[in-house]
């Protein structure tokens, strides 16, 4: 495939360093500040292509953001590549729900010998920063929150917590099996065409940045500073470039096309 250390670690700007969990965080904080969490594509009606050199073309090449299934493929890539024992894994997203829905969200398992972290850096949504030590019996301060990972009897899923307000909420659960390439085809083709999917039916944006994170909703925009909804297309252009690091100027006409195109149904 095309993939290159060097030039991964370039584009998250990271330089080498041997695996430890310290290394580790800095690599999922740098990933998720680097490349944003995006759906551009299933919202087009396009499926995202799986394919290793797709995907470094996409993320890297072409400074794009993606999906779970997209940005953490890179990200385990990247871990194996550097050295860590990482194991792809498929969770089950709940958001408040008692149990999830069908094994479609990717995330990795990450062993230093007895020691195992959830690494994730595309859940896109309320999740941490940093990855969480599996099995701890402690919630996890993170920088975007506390969390927690609680094992499920009744599933026999780890569950990813964070604490509100309201108490604690229901992210995701995994199983821990080792997630297949046929897995992952068969997830990517559930989030970009079922139709009660959100991914094909509403614009999601993502990007952890140095005040907290920025993300948009269709054409709510929520940052640190407050939150606004987008004017036009110029204003999404500006939006994508300023908040995501994407190119605006290509991608806004064809997101716009596509919410006069709604509009009109």
């Amino acid at each position: 495939m095309d993939f290159r250390i060097s030039d991964y670690l370039a584009r998250i700007g990271q330089t080498p360093a041997a695996p430890s969990p310290g290394a580790l965080r800095a690599l999922q904080a740098a990933q998720l500040a680097a490349i944003p969490f995006e759906n551009i594509d299933p919202f087009l009606g396009i499926l995202p292509d799986l394919d290793d050199r797709a995907i470094w073309r996409k993320l890297v090449i072409r400074r794009r953001g993606g999906y779970c299934l997209e940005l953490n493929a890179l990200f385990g890539t990247a871990l194996r590549a550097l050295g860590y024992d990482a194991v792809p894994v498929l969770g089950r997203v709940r958001m408040g729900a008692p149990r999830g829905s069908m094994r479609a969200h990717l995330a990795h398992v990450v062993r230093f010998g007895a020691t195992r972290y959830l690494a994730d850096v595309g859940f896109g949504g309320p999740a941490p920063e940093a990855p969480l030590e599996i099995g701890a019996a402690f919630a996890q301060p993170d920088r975007l929150g506390r969390f927690r990972l609680r094992g499920d009897g009744e599933t026999g899923e780890t569950v990813l917590e964070r604490d509100t307000p309201e108490g604690w909420f229901a992210l995701y659960g995994f199983d821990g099996v080792e997630a297949t390439e046929a897995d992952r085809i068969a997830a990517n083709f559930f989030c970009a065409r079922f139709p009660a999917s959100p991914f094909p039916n509403h614009l999601m944006l993502n990007r952890v940045t140095a005040s907290g994170r920025s993300s948009l909703l269709d054409l709510k925009l929520t940052t640190p500073e407050g939150r606004r909804t987008i004017a036009g297309e110029a204003d999404l252009a500006r939006v994508l470039a300023g908040e995501f690091t994407l190119d605006g100027a290509e991608l806004a006409p064809r997101l716009w096309a596509r919410f006069l195109a709604s509009d009109a149904a």
